[in-house]
């Protein structure tokens, strides 16, 4: 078995993208759990997770560390937020998701995981948990709203200078008439008063009319 470590907490075996599993014998989505003497990894699906998709199309820019506080933006069910998780072991991470439904499976994943912190919020409203956040190293914003650009620049007050933010822009969801390279230049056109753009990248074929993009705050 080859193991080759990418990024801190992220790994490749075999060439298949893993995190080290916090929580030993625990699947989030049915992904395979490989052990490695007292290791246990959880491969990572990048079908399934942006992030994942993103660091095997080249992602070079990777900010989350072990101790890092993550502010969640659309955690849905907790698929990627639970690889945050053991990336980020001794940090914290706020998983905020309007749906009831998604919150459901949510607290699931969370009751097993000490350090993710469920909130039941429209990630607009950031009134609603901004006491709870406070302060934060990493924004990751993955949500299918009209207004992305627009969510983000509100959640930049709880980012410190110099943090990071990894954005995921979904075309469909704010125009499906529009060219999304349109609509990706009117985005980062938008955040761009908040955020100096470090890194671009079309994560396609895992998922199209998708762009990843990673800023930091100004």
């Amino acid at each position: 078995m080859n193991i080759v470590k990418l990024f801190d907490g992220v790994y490749s075996i075999d060439g298949k993208l893993a995190t080290e599993n916090s929580v030993k014998g625990n699947r989030v989505y049915n992904e395979d759990l490989i052990e490695d003497g007292d290791v246990e990894y959880r491969l990572w699906n990048p079908y399934r997770s942006k992030l994942a998709a993103a660091i095997l199309k080249g992602l070079k820019n990777f900010h989350i560390k072990r101790d890092s506080r993550v502010l969640y933006l659309g955690a849905a069910t907790g698929t990627t937020s639970s690889h945050v998780s053991d990336i980020a072991k001794d940090g914290q991470i706020f998983c905020v998701e309007i749906s009831e439904r998604n919150m459901r499976g949510l607290l699931g994943t969370c009751e097993k995981r000490e350090n993710m912190f469920p909130i039941l919020s429209d990630a607009n409203n950031i009134n609603e948990y901004k006491s709870i956040v406070n302060e934060c190293d990493i924004i990751y914003q993955d949500v299918s709203v009209k207004e992305q650009a627009k969510m983000l620049n509100i959640n930049s007050v709880m980012l410190k200078k110099g943090g990071y933010a990894y954005f995921i822009i979904k075309s469909q969801s704010i125009d499906i008439s529009k060219n999304p390279k349109e609509i990706f230049e009117d985005e980062l056109r938008e955040v761009s008063k908040n955020f100096e753009i470090i890194e671009k990248i079309d994560i396609e074929p895992f998922d199209s009319l998708h762009l990843f993009v990673v800023l930091q705050k100004k």
